[in-house]
């Protein structure tokens, strides 16, 4: 029985090294340009007992090249004792990388960004597991009284006024991980439950939460449960964290690869298309090969003109004289005039030999 107990004991833990593992691969994408801060929004109330805050934050879409809000909402924790840590954007090597949220049974370090409602930068606030149950700390958290009962009440101070949503960079938050988060990233963590990846897949979908069309401050800021967009007790960001406009650099970079040159200038754009696809230049080249040997018959034309012309120059020059004698002489058979007096004469010379024989 030993044996089989350590053995199911060895089977559970690489089943969490290995869910760990996944978690961990939390860089999913690397963008150029920073996202835009956090938006001003109040947390709706708490749906029942057992769920946990998850605050919103900014994620990026390759598709349509921009950042859009997935709102906070309230989740149901996976299993008793955990916490959810939540996800940050840092820089690293020239490029803001994202770094996905996950359970754990520790909070760890989420970048030092100030989510509210608990999350100060370092650590949550929020609440606390107590004897497989989860405590509501009410001075952070909007919880009815009356519903959940497994309520405290413990000042938060939060010095943090900035709202900048990313870790280092221009401008970005300085913080780094402490020796408890250090503990925590080595523990068992375990990434986002369905409904969190369903709530920020709808998100993506919505336009209206894209950061070039809400200007940074979403229409849908927080939700009740994951994937509510449409409930009553949606709550509306406030205000951007700061203004927003959509960085020149994410604006060019689609024109960059596809038109800003072609756009001015027609041909140009037609020029593009074959730059577009590698495969077209090459049916290109061979387009104007194939013109070239149209130029080769230009030299049987250098041997045939020659003789050509001359042949030409010989066999005119005699048909059109032979042409011009020919007419010619044709209005001259047509002078019946001048045949006729000619045929007078003749009967003059023969009267003189009539005379002679009168003598």
């Amino acid at each position: 029985m030993r044996i089989i107990s350590s053995i199911r004991s060895l089977l559970f833990a690489l089943v969490m090294l290995a869910m760990s593992s996944a978690s961990f691969a939390q860089i999913g994408i690397s963008i150029s340009f920073a996202p835009p801060e956090l938006p001003v929004y109040e947390q709706p109330l708490c749906p029942g007992d057992g769920y946990l805050w998850t605050p919103g934050y900014w994620a990026y879409a390759d598709d349509f090249d921009d950042y859009y809000w997935v709102p906070g909402t309230w989740v149901m924790a996976p299993e008793p004792g955990l916490l959810w840590t939540p996800a940050y954007w840092g820089w690293s090597n020239g490029a803001y990388l994202f770094n996905q949220g996950y359970w754990g049974p520790q909070v760890g370090f989420y970048g030092g960004i100030s989510y509210g409602f608990g999350y100060t930068g370092e650590g949550y606030q929020g609440g606390r597991w107590q004897n497989g149950q989860f405590f509501y700390n009410s001075s952070v958290n909007n919880v009815s009284v009356t519903d959940i009962h497994n309520v405290y009440n413990t000042t938060v101070v939060n010095t943090t006024t900035v709202r900048v949503s990313y870790n280092g960079g221009t401008g970005g938050i300085t913080a780094r991980p402490t020796a408890q988060d250090e503990v925590a990233a080595r523990a068992t963590h375990i990434p986002p439950v369905a409904a969190q990846t369903q709530h920020a897949q709808a998100a993506h979908t919505n336009p209206q939460q894209r950061a070039s069309v809400n200007q940074g401050k979403p229409a849908v800021a927080a939700t009740p449960k994951p994937g509510a967009f449409t409930d009553k007790a949606v709550v509306p960001a406030k205000a951007a964290g700061a203004p927003y406009k959509a960085p020149a650099k994410s604006a060019a970079a689609k024109p960059a690869a596809t038109a800003p040159a072609p756009h001015p200038a027609e041909p140009a754009a037609h020029a593009a298309e074959p730059q577009r696809a590698t495969p077209p230049p090459a049916p290109a080249a061979p387009e104007p090969q194939h013109a070239q040997p149209a130029a080769r018959p230009a030299e049987p034309q250098r041997a045939t003109p020659p003789p050509a012309a001359a042949e030409t120059k010989r066999a005119t020059p005699p048909p059109a004289p032979a042409e011009a004698k020919r007419a010619a002489p044709e209005p001259q058979r047509a002078q019946p005039a001048a045949k006729a007096p000619e045929e007078k004469k003749q009967p003059a010379e023969k009267k003189p030999p009539e005379e002679k024989p009168k003598e």
